[in-house]
């Protein structure tokens, strides 16, 4: 449950800078992923008021502890009567403004205030950040200076977080927990912990301004906990209640797909299959009919069921490196809803009509029942599509021979118009199946198969969307603005940098992005540029008002293709069953659109940084293994601290602290894509030669230096 309450948490002074290496604050801006995945983020934090789960405990902001590692510590206070009028009084007589706390490793950290607000975030000192964690929302006042926005005096509105993890801090006989960084700049009094030795890790629950130790965490669980921990991933559901089977005569109201060969294409790996795809031969004119086939999510779970408005909550399923936490049980996820060849699914099927030139001529959308010919894999696929003929069943080739001239002809179109997909070389972590322990880090590459299914998804998801619009239903749309100016102008100059002419001019295109994209796509560095790229273009986003998806060249666009693992393509099902279904007045979810984007873009976000994070802890370990291994890899950003390095071969990216470049000091260029030293400079795309120093699997972090000439 979460607080509602206004009250001051303490000033408990300022909290040590952390040593450690990171990529930066998070940015202040709302959005979910790059311009195909998602991303976002909103968070929560521990609490110092009163509340059904918080004790009645109040930090104090004239006593407080201070140890030697400069991490300051709450102490109580008498509990606070009339709380709320108090803040009642204190908001007439001095404006404040509501937001989002976001805490950075060194102890300062920034509000992000709620969309619409001028600025879009403010500075916070750490002294005003004591007794605050990353995500509580929080009300302060602002002042403008030469420097920007800062802000101060700040009181807890709401605290979702409920568990800390940390390691244990001896001070003066008593124990308490120094939390994640990224979450507080302030250690709490651990509570049930008499018994543990420094340096003990632990996950503990908040109450009130202690944190009271629920379970010691064994080191190989460290960096797993750390990020399911910081990003409040759930790991448990409501009490699952008896599915409903579908009536024979709700199969029989759907339109009858089972005997038309459809396939699931996937990786081997996965469980929860949502989509799967057929194509009808060319009519007398040329014109093929693609028919892209969805799990139909709803006919399971009703609007506003305890498994609903925790998937609401989830927004997402997760995919970390080692495990998935899926956004439904997974008997729902990977049984129930999957659709597994053999067997008989409901669905909601979209068929296009794609003309000899490429054009999607018309579209129909409908509820659906198939019965899946054949779970294929991408290796499978690909190799097929390139001139094996034994890699699939024989009835499913007519099939795939035809997507692939469906997909071939839509290129043509999407070519045209511009954009890109970024189906590039993603990092994965291998895994053995008996010890569960990492083995290998590779960069997958992408195939024919994986670019046909992207394709078809997102025709598919631009279909829906323009069904929708022109019959003016409320929905949720995938969004994703042009570049600011002078983001193309910073583009332009890392082009530059990297011994490119781009030649925007003043604004930049869909079909200018996609010719700059095609230069560098066969560079030796191409993935490294496709990741500045992606970093400069800016996150997409969830939004209830109809807007271009730039950087796909898509005049609108959404999520209709993954509703098991995605709660936006399930609000837009919803909402074109009860169009199809005759209801006009009250469609579903239309009243919360907002409230449902907002809680979207944030753990989207959050989902994308725990996947990141997970990654690199699991890389950390396997590079423990590899100190003084040399390795290549190239220039993706540049740091106050160092350069972000992304290594060839895995992808992974590496850190080259500032100290260890030779010929410094160093200073960063005017436009920020250079290191500039006495005799040496370094620019973002740059091939460099590291090699390997330290790595810290808890903190997900890899240490690299120049390797010797």
């Amino acid at each position: 449950m979460a607080l509602s309450r206004s009250v001051s948490p303490p000033k408990l002074g300022r909290s040590k800078a952390s040593n450690t290496l990171t990529s930066g604050p998070r940015p202040a801006r709302s959005g979910t992923g790059t311009p195909t995945p998602p991303g976002e983020r909103r968070a929560p934090g521990p609490g110092t008021a009163p509340s059904a789960r918080c004790a009645a405990r109040t930090p104090a902001s004239s006593s407080r502890s201070r140890g030697r590692d400069g991490r300051t510590s709450p102490r109580l206070l008498p509990s606070i009567a009339s709380v709320e009028h108090i803040w009642y009084v204190r908001r007439v007589n001095h404006p404040r403004h509501r937001g989002r706390v976001s805490l950075h490793p060194r102890g300062f950290g920034f509000v992000t205030f709620e969309p619409g607000h001028e600025p879009e975030s403010a500075f916070a000192a750490p002294p005003d950040l004591n007794g605050f964690l990353t995500d509580d929302v929080v009300t302060g006042r602002l002042e403008e200076s030469a420097k920007g926005h800062r802000i101060h005096d700040l009181k807890l509105v709401e605290r979702e977080r409920e568990h800390l993890f940390g390691s244990v801090t001896l001070r003066k006989g008593k124990r308490w927990l120094t939390i994640d960084p990224e979450i507080s700049n302030t250690d709490w009094p651990l509570d049930g912990a008499d018994e543990l030795e420094a340096g003990t890790f632990v996950v503990a629950r908040i109450d009130g301004d202690h944190a009271a130790m629920l379970r010691q965490v064994a080191p190989t669980e460290q960096s797993l906990e750390r990020v399911m921990v910081r990003h409040d991933l759930p790991t448990t559901f409501p009490e699952l209640p008896k599915l409903p089977k579908l009536p024979r005569k709700e199969l029989e109201r759907r339109r009858d797909l089972r005997e038309m060969v459809t396939v699931t294409i996937d990786s081997p790996s996965t469980k929860d299959i949502d989509d799967a795809v057929a194509a009808l031969p060319a009519d007398e004119h040329g014109a093929l009919r693609v028919l892209v086939s969805i799990a139909d999510v709803d006919s399971m779970v009703p609007i506003d069921s305890p498994l609903d408005l925790e998937a609401r909550r989830r927004a997402t399923s997760v995919y970390l490196a080692d495990r998935v936490i899926p956004m439904f049980p997974r008997s729902l996820s990977e049984d129930a809803l999957s659709l597994h060849p053999g067997v008989d699914r409901p669905t909601v099927t979209v068929e296009m009509r794609v003309d000899p030139e490429g054009v999607v001529t018309a579209v129909d959308v409908y509820e659906s029942v198939i019965r899946s010919h054949g779970r294929l894999d991408y290796k499978q696929v690909a190799d097929f599509l390139e001139g094996d003929d034994d890699a699939v069943p024989e009835t499913t080739q007519p099939t795939l021979r035809w997507l692939r001239t469906a997909v071939a002809r839509l290129d043509m179109v999407r070519s045209a118009r511009g954009g890109v997909s970024f189906i590039d070389d993603e990092s994965v972590i291998k895994i053995d199946q008996d010890t569960r322990e990492p083995t290998e880090v590779v960069a997958r590459k992408s195939t024919i198969a994986h670019q046909l299914i992207e394709r078809l998804m997102v025709a598919a998801n631009e279909a829906v969307a323009t069904w929708l619009r022109d019959r003016g239903l409320p929905t949720l749309y995938r969004v994703h603005e042009e570049p600011e100016p002078e983001r193309v102008v910073q583009l332009a100059e890392a082009a530059r940098l990297l011994g490119l002419e781009a030649g925007f001019g003043p604004t930049l295109t869909p079909k200018a992005l996609a010719a700059f994209e095609r230069q560098i796509r066969d560079r030796p560095n191409a993935p490294a540029l496709q990741t500045v790229l992606r970093r400069l273009l800016g996150p997409a986003r969830y939004d209830r008002h109809p807007s271009q998806h730039f950087g796909l060249g898509a005049p609108l666009y959404l999520h209709f293709t993954s509703p098991i693992r995605r709660y936006a393509d399930l609000v837009v099902h919803r909402v074109v069953k009860a169009y199809l279904r005759g209801e006009r007045k009250e469609l579903p979810h239309s009243a919360d659109l907002d409230t449902i984007a907002l809680n979207l873009n944030d753990r989207s976000y959050r989902a994308a940084k725990a996947e990141r994070e997970r990654m690199r802890m699991l890389a950390a370990r396997l590079f423990k293994q590899r100190i003084g291994e040399e390795l290549r890899g190239n220039v993706v950003a540049l740091e106050p601290f160092g350069l972000i390095v992304q290594l060839e071969k895995s992808g992974i990216t590496a850190t080259v602290a500032t100290e260890e470049l030779p010929g410094g000091p160093y200073k960063t260029s005017n436009d920020g894509f250079a290191f500039e030293g006495k005799d040496r400079r370094f620019v973002i795309g740059q091939p460099i030669h590291v090699q390997v120093v330290d790595a810290d699997e808890v903190l997900g972090r890899i240490e690299l230096k120049l390797a010797p000439r």
